[in-house]
C-alpha cells in the first residue's frame, strides 16, 4: 500500500511538473561534473524536468552502486538526451507517456506522430549524439538492457 501511494505521488508531481516545468529544479553542477566537453552541451540541451529526472537516476544508479564506472553515471545523465530533439507541449508529454504507438524513427514528424516518435526512439537520438563508444552503448540499452552496467541503469531508471 505504501509502494503504490508513493508511485502515485510522483505520478502527480510529473503531472504537475508536464504544466510547469519552470518548478524543475535540476541539479546541473552535479551533472556537469561527470560529464565530458561534448557531452555537457547534449545535456544541457535537456528539458529541465528530464535533466532533473537524469541526475534523480544518476544519484541513485551511485547509491546503489558507489563502484559505477564514469561511463555508466555519464549514460545515466544522458539517457534520455534524445527526447531534447523536439520540445514536448504539455499534453504530448502526457500522452507519450500513456501510448507510443509503433512508428519508425525517421523522418521524423511534426506534430503529435513527431512526440510519439521521440518518446519511441529517444535512446537512437540520444545515442547517435554521444562519442563515447561505451556511454553510448549504455543509453541504447537503458530501456532494453543486455549487459551488467545496463540493466543496473534500467532498474535505477525504473525506480525513479
Amino acid at each position: 500500500m505504501a509502494g503504490r501511494l508513493a508511485r502515485l505521488k510522483k505520478r502527480l508531481f510529473r503531472l504537475f511538473l508536464a504544466f510547469f516545468p519552470q518548478r524543475a529544479a535540476p541539479e546541473d553542477g552535479f551533472a556537469l561534473a561527470f560529464l565530458k566537453e561534448g557531452e555537457r552541451a547534449l545535456y544541457l540541451a535537456m528539458d529541465p524536468r528530464d535533466r532533473a529526472h537524469a541526475v534523480r537516476v544518476a544519484r541513485r544508479l551511485l547509491q546503489a552502486h558507489p563502484e559505477a564506472p564514469p561511463e555508466a553515471v555519464r549514460a545515466a545523465l544522458l539517457h534520455d538526451a534524445g527526447k531534447a530533439l523536439r520540445p514536448y507541449r504539455p499534453l504530448e508529454r502526457i500522452l507519450t507517456g500513456l501510448f507510443a504507438p509503433p512508428l519508425p524513427p525517421y523522418p521524423l514528424r511534426s506534430g503529435l506522430l513527431g512526440a510519439f516518435q521521440v518518446r519511441r526512439h529517444h535512446a537512437l537520438y540520444a545515442a547517435e549524439r554521444i562519442e563515447d563508444p561505451l556511454v553510448r552503448a549504455l543509453v541504447l540499452e537503458h530501456h532494453t538492457p543486455k549487459t551488467l552496467w545496463g540493466k543496473r541503469l534500467h532498474q535505477a531508471d525504473q525506480e525513479e
